[in-house]
């Protein structure tokens, strides 16, 4: 076997300094611009390996799963003894609710784009962006809290266990900003072994939750007197078994963070296996898996939800869940070490802490799924944004950040964590109604509307409980909105072509021009008579002394969508009036004559001169028709994108004005 090496390096070539190398390392893995990232470790989709929809489950589960670290104190604390039935309200939620929209989403988002590329689709343009930076903003949130909160939860179970020394009580921040680190650590070096990882400690971890769940049930069943003051303290304090039910309703949404994982769970779609037969336009097998998945995983979630609620409220008295209670952040954990023995309740807190520092490998993995499919591509992020290690530095400076606000407190960050998934449900219900609609299925439609009714109903009432939630959620969408207007400014003046293609026809034309540089005149697509054409040319002539037999090339551009950044340009040869015109839609008229005057150069070997009319109007105005609608100031802005596109004056296409 040949094994092929590297040619040697040139001795005497200057090596790359530090600050370059720092560079290199940053960009590695450059993602491209369509975020084909697919979490930790993970390449583009051709190149990804696929696994059972079980094993994926288990990736989605280390987020999903991860909420019983939690959940039960925080349920407790928050409703008291209404929570086991504000909880089957929730369990009611998920299984006829969140599970059936994410289905839908599943089915029409086969790439793991989640319901924000639904809503995208269905609201295109300018409108759409903002919209989509919004809901962002709470993904954000989600995302980052889920982080910062499971690294906090992480930290509890590890100070409260008995065998801890005693001088790291209060160390709470300490430890989870090391946690978070070590995160950070783990995505900068690279993690490609995350779903192997996964299906480790989701299997130990439910068999262990399992354990506690059986023996707290049995501990339940043989202390009934337990149950009675239980039922005592609900009856008396609520009254009437119909007020407990209406009390129930009005409190689940305090239980909303039992809802997480249904986002992850479509994120993670591309790397289940699929049938044979799979077509990436219709990738069934796929979406049957990503269904399996869903369902699985809210019936295993659901039946934790409803069995550790009961036995949480009834087994440990209500003053440990209050802040610097035994239980509190970690009521499943305090049920082990008291039920099973230190030693079983030492594993279960490792097994907790193990999953819930997974469960912000998820989160960081769905934020670098995130960021690169979005803002590079609507050019409202600077182009290190599509790699992998400048993410992760800057979601862990935020991640630092949020720990010194909440001090690492667990209740103090569940409102933000709540209002971030809430959100998203609330938006995927919105896009599967929509949905329906669009495709005229009048029973799906009005189904999904009720849901969206309860999630929107949810959503409000945990704003208006915890209002903190949608503070936080506020300032992720100001920041990323404000960061990326002025990064959509700062980039305006780059090509925004992908990819430049020209038809047979256009190519013909220029053939006739082999001899010398390549006449072309700006036209604007509005004025398609022959007089205007006419007039265009002859201007064109008298301004430039050009010969009157002179030969051009008439170039249109019509704006679509001038929010878009990142386009692919086709290039049509037309015959109109007699006159050949190359006309090519994209979102901004001079980038787009940037891109296809660069891509004529490097076609056909000549140098393209470009004549253009000076434009009437103010130059503010125009300046912000040009961000905003595409067009405005032409001819200097085409100059400006080329002299940033080419650095050599000599192989930069010319632009005569006048």
């Amino acid at each position: 076997m040949t094994t092929l090496s590297r040619p040697p390096a040139d001795p005497s070539a200057p090596r790359p300094g530090a600050k370059e190398n720092l560079r290199t390392w940053l960009l590695f893995g450059l993602q491209d611009s369509k975020g084909t990232h697919q979490g930790p470790g993970a390449v583009s989709d051709a190149h990804l390996r696929k696994h059972s929809w079980w094993q994926v489950m288990c990736l989605t589960g280390v987020d999903y799963f991860s909420t019983l670290g939690y959940q039960p104190a925080i349920a407790a604390l928050a409703a008291g003894v209404v929570s086991p039935l504000a909880t089957l309200v929730l369990v009611a939620v998920t299984l006829l609710g969140a599970l059936p929209v994410y289905r839908r989403v599943a089915g029409e988002s086969h790439r793991g784009e989640g319901s924000i590329a639904m809503l995208e689709r269905l609201l295109p343009r300018w409108g759409g962006k903002l919209f989509v930076l919004v809901l962002l903003g709470f993904a954000a949130t989600d995302f980052m809290i889920t982080m910062t909160l499971s690294a906090a939860d992480a930290t509890a179970h590890f100070i409260q266990n008995p065998i801890v020394p005693s001088w790291m009580q209060g160390q709470n921040v300490a430890v989870t900003l090391f946690l978070l680190a070590l995160l950070a650590a783990v995505f900068l070096r690279g993690f490609k072994e995350a779903m192997g990882v996964a299906v480790v400690l989701v299997v130990v971890y439910l068999g262990l939750n399992v354990v506690v769940v059986v023996t707290t049930v049995l501990q339940v069943a043989a202390h009934p007197a337990a149950v009675g003051d239980w039922w005592q303290a609900l009856t008396t304090s609520h009254g009437n078994p119909l007020m407990v039910v209406g009390i129930a309703l009005l409190v689940f949404p305090k239980l909303a963070l039992g809802l997480s994982g249904f986002e992850t769970g479509v994120a993670v779609m591309p790397q289940i296996q699929g049938h044979p037969d799979d077509t990436e336009e219709n990738p069934a097998g796929r979406i049957a898996g990503a269904r399996r998945l869903l369902t699985t995983a809210a019936v295993i979630m659901s039946v934790f939800l409803i069995t550790t609620s009961f036995t949480t409220v009834v087994l440990i008295p209500e003053q440990e869940f209050q802040p610097g209670g035994q239980a509190n952040g970690r009521a499943l954990a305090f049920l082990a070490h008291e039920y099973l023995g230190v030693g079983f309740g030492t594993a279960y807190d490792i097994s907790t802490i193990a999953i819930l520092w997974f469960a912000g490998a998820s989160a960081m993995a769905g934020l670098l799924n995130l960021v690169p499919r979005y803002l590079p591509r609507y050019g409202m992020a600077p182009q290190w944004a599509k790699a992998v290690r400048p993410l992760v530095l800057v979601f862990t400076v935020v991640g630092f950040i949020i720990t010194f606000l909440f001090n690492a407190d667990v209740d103090a960050q569940g409102g933000a964590y709540a209002t971030g998934v809430l959100v998203l449900m609330t938006s995927a219900a919105v896009a599967v109604t929509l949905s329906a609609r669009r495709q005229k299925q009048p029973k799906r439609t009005i189904g999904f509307g009720v849901i969206a009714v309860v999630f929107i109903y949810t959503t409000v009432a945990n704003i208006f409980e915890r209002p903190e939630g949608i503070r936080i959620a506020a300032v992720f969408i100001l920041g990323i909105i404000v960061i990326s207007l002025l990064s959509r400014v700062r980039r305006s003046f780059e090509l925004h072509a992908t990819h430049v293609h020209m038809d047979r026809q256009a190519l013909e034309f220029m053939s006739s021009d082999i001899s010398g540089p390549i006449g072309i005149i700006a036209h604007e697509p509005l004025r398609l008579s022959a007089q205007a054409y006419e007039d265009k040319l002859t201007s064109a002539i008298e301004v430039s002394h050009l010969p009157v037999d002179y030969h051009a090339l008439f170039l249109e551009v019509i704006v679509d969508d001038s929010s878009d950044f990142e386009t692919e340009l086709e290039v049509k040869g037309v015959v109109r009036h007699g006159y050949q015109i190359l006309e090519v839609h994209g979102p901004v008229v001079p980038n787009t004559i940037a891109s296809v005057l660069l891509h004529i150069r490097d076609v056909t070997g000549l140098m393209p001169h470009i004549y253009f009319r000076w434009t009437e109007g103010n130059p503010v105005t125009n300046l912000l028709k040009f961000l905003f609608l595409g067009e405005g100031e032409i001819a200097p802005v085409t100059r400006e994108v080329l002299r940033e596109a080419e650095p050599d004056v000599t192989r930069r296409p010319w632009v005569h004005v006048g």
